[in-house]
């Protein structure tokens, strides 16, 4: 009976811990969705109409899957947003940040 008064509460402790770790990042939020939109868009500005428009439709796409809190498929759309406007990886990294 001394190990169930023991075991059970350590039980609930953990499985609350393991239940919090797995939900707290998917709501969690990165700055790639606060930041690279805004950073896209300044780009965008200085670029031509037609590969801005490209870019901007990637940006949306990626602003809604941020509000669907898939974040990493959202960095995806902004890093193909970044390549579309030609600016470099190491450039894009910078800005994210």
């Amino acid at each position: 009976m001394n190990r169930v008064l023991v075991t059970l509460p350590l039980a609930f402790v953990a499985s609350a811990f393991f239940v919090t770790a797995s939900i707290t990042p998917a709501h969690a939020s990165d700055g790639a969705c606060a930041a690279m939109p805004a950073n896209i868009r300044s780009v965008a500005e200085k670029g031509d109409a037609a590969t801005a428009k490209k870019a901007l439709k990637l940006v949306r796409t990626g602003e809604l899957l941020c509000d669907a809190g898939n974040e990493r498929a959202a960095k995806k759309k902004f890093e193909g947003a970044y390549k579309t406007l030609g600016v470099a990886e190491e450039e894009y990294a910078q800005l994210a940040k």
